[in-house]
């Protein structure tokens, strides 16, 4: 059965730490039991061309930097794809993963029984968020710092509040690391103002990129 195989992600940006996992897309013709979703991120080629023509952060994503692993036929699916359409959602996507930061703010606040989930959504949301933007504004980023990367809109964040916010996201993610401490986990939680004034400011510009 026809399946084109991609790696994506920090191996094709030479940003692999011992922490990094490989991140592989298989393009498929409908079902394929020679792949698994634990291991793969799976579409049909259908479905990529849809995201293609919709523009979306995950094609260009792929465009950008998938590297083809596997062809049946000495193709590049995605390369003949061309470029992906205008990415046009930047304001909505921000908003969402505003959204999610807000929801996973006030849970801390609130003193949640689940402070690592939260603390790696957090994480999730910021790196996305700051993504999206980035994409927006004409030069993007798809690192896991990117947050911190963006010039002078760099999120001005504490770099150890910062690794623990990435800590948490290893932890939820892959079980990897030290376990966070609650005395960390307040800390960061006490810095979130500084994410959300971050976000609520580069919202104010981000449909004017």
């Amino acid at each position: 059965m026809k399946a084109h195989i991609y790696a994506f992600g920090s191996i094709c940006r030479g940003e692999v730490t011992p922490e990094s996992d490989v991140d592989l897309l298989a393009i498929t013709q409908g079902s394929d039991q020679r792949f698994s979703s634990d291991l793969y991120s799976i579409y049909s080629y259908a479905r990529i061309a849809e995201i293609w023509n919709e523009g979306s952060a995950f094609a260009w994503h792929l465009s950008l930097e998938a590297r083809l692993l596997y062809s049946p036929d000495n193709t590049d699916y995605l390369h003949e794809l061309g470029a992906p359409a205008i990415y046009q959602s930047a304001t909505r996507d921000c908003q969402k993963f505003f959204a999610l930061f807000e929801g996973s703010a006030k849970a801390l606040r609130a003193g949640t029984n689940s402070p690592v989930f939260e603390l790696s959504t957090i994480f999730l949301a910021v790196r996305n968020f700051a993504t999206c933007y980035s994409l927006g504004a004409g030069f993007p980023d798809f690192s896991r710092h990117s947050a911190l990367r963006l010039g002078a809109n760099s999120l001005a964040f504490p770099n150890n509040a910062f690794s623990i916010l990435e800590r948490a996201r290893l932890l939820c993610t892959r079980g990897l690391g030290n376990m966070i401490s609650k005395e960390e986990a307040t800390s960061v939680t006490l810095a979130l103002a500084t994410i959300e004034q971050w976000m609520r400011a580069l919202l104010i510009t981000v449909g004017e990129t």
